[in-house]
Order: structure tokens, then sequence, then C-alpha cells
């Protein structure tokens, strides 16, 4: 989807020149995610499967103002895990 794309890339390019590399880490899982969830995810309609990608979660939407106005419905999880690619 371009405009997960789009967001995900603003807040890398911002984030990733200071971020350590446990943020790092959290961030390469959360990518692992397929994008049906990870939209999910950002407008609040599912719950990550861990705290830290929950909080890298409410870092992103926080940093586009916009996002967090169009969350709807109730929180879902999304379990298990996706796989990690070799």
């Amino acid at each position: 989807m371009k405009e997960l794309d789009v967001l995900l890339e603003r807040f890398a390019r911002r984030e990733l020149p200071t971020a350590s590399p446990e943020e790092r880490r959290t961030l390469e899982r959360l990518l692992e995610f397929p994008d049906p969830w990870l939209v999910d995810y950002l407008l609040g309609q599912a719950t990550p499967p861990d705290a830290e990608l929950a909080q890298l979660i409410q870092r992103i939407v926080a940093s586009v103002p916009r996002a967090t106005s169009m969350a709807v419905g109730s929180p879902v999880r999304h379990d298990p895990a996706p796989k990690r690619r070799p």
C-alpha cells in the first residue's frame, strides 16, 4: 500500500538515525507483518502481539496526528506473529 509505505518511510527517516539497536530490531519485526495487519495496527483496529511492537505503533501514530483521528472500532489482536524471513 502506497500510503503505508509513505507513512513508515517518513517515520524511519526521522527516527532511524538516532534509534538504538533494539529500536531498529523492533521496527524490523514490525515490517515483517502483512500490510493489512499494519493498517489495522496503525488505525487502532488491532493490537500488536507484544508490548514493544505496541509501543512502536503508538510512536508512529503520534508522529502523524491525522492518523489518530482515523481509528474506529474495538481493537482486536492478530495472533500468531508471522514467521521471520530467513
